[in-house]
């Protein structure tokens, strides 16, 4: 998480929609990028700014939309089995690429939350009211200029 907070300053803290097939994230395929990160007890908790890109667009939408997100984690390490349990443990060399925004979150409850509370408040908040606001000022900016 360290590793991460450090892409998050330096502003490159990127992810996209789905999960793609690559752990490298193609800047082209950019919806968002997270402006702040932090522990909550267990919980990774953040905030991000969605992107002026297409798919950034898409991502608007969907969330304009009301369509209920889930947040899923990207990395790369190893995992071993916890005997009996059928759980699985991610190791120490685990590193966090980004998250990307999904229709089916990797972890059982992992879905976007919004400040204004749209959906249940258990959820992270994600998007805050000044989110809101610059969305709906860059929408006002972007149709006068077209």
């Amino acid at each position: 998480m360290e590793n991460y907070k450090k892409l998050v300053r330096e502003r490159r803290a990127v992810g996209e929609l789905d999960h793609p097939d690559d752990s490298v994230i193609n800047l082209k395929n950019a919806s968002h990028i997270v402006t702040d990160i932090w522990w909550d007890g267990n919980d990774v908790k953040g905030k991000v700014e969605v992107l002026n890109t297409p798919s950034g667009q898409i991502l608007r939408s969907l969330v304009d939309s009301n369509v209920k997100l889930g947040i899923s984690s990207r990395g790369l390490g190893s995992v071993t089995n916890a005997e009996g349990s059928g759980t699985t443990m991610v190791q120490e060399d685990f590193q966090l690429i980004c998250f990307d925004f999904v229709s089916e979150p990797s972890t059982n409850g992992a879905f976007m939350g919004l400040k204004e509370n749209k959906l249940a408040t258990k959820q992270p908040n994600i998007f805050t009211k000044a989110d809101k606001i610059n969305r709906i000022m860059n929408d006002i900016i972007w149709r006068n200029e077209n």
